[in-house]
């Protein structure tokens, strides 16, 4: 699997690292503040070429408060276990390695400077439960 060809001229414009399982935690854990993309299949989901397209605007707003890593396209299920989020695309937020919380799919200018704000400024805590999206849970047995 690879990126869609808009997220590849991002990374390599910008100088993203990519991360996967065997760097991240090395990669991350070095950084203050680090902002995982989870774009997932662009072709799939248009959404992802939307938050590629705004997370460069987002590391230039927050000017350098935090450093974009894209995750590989092969570790990211893997690494969706780990921070426990069940939509693509997603920003993870990580201070030095450690996790403060997500951001899923496209949001609004404002709601994203927020969010983020208050992430950059939260203690980091372990992922919340995973959930199910609604609809998509065990039946339940009749009585």
């Amino acid at each position: 699997m690879s990126f869609s060809p808009l997220l590849q001229s991002i990374i390599e414009r910008h100088g993203y690292k990519v991360a996967d399982e065997d760097n991240l935690d090395a990669a991350a854990g070095a950084l203050e503040h680090a902002a995982l993309f989870f774009a997932g299949d662009a072709e799939r989901m248009a959404e992802s070429n939307d938050v590629a397209v705004i997370l460069p605007e987002l590391d230039k707003a927050f000017a350098g408060a935090f450093t974009p890593l894209v995750v590989a396209r092969e570790a990211e299920r893997a690494l969706q276990r780990r921070y426990r989020f069940n939509a693509y695309p997603t920003l993870v937020f990580l201070r030095r390695g450690q996790y403060l919380g997500a951001i899923q799919g496209v949001q609004d200018w404002i709601d994203y400077l927020q969010q983020i704000r208050a992430l950059l400024t939260s203690e980091p805590s372990d992922p919340p439960p995973f959930k199910f999206p609604e609809g998509c849970g065990v039946p339940q047995q009749a009585h």
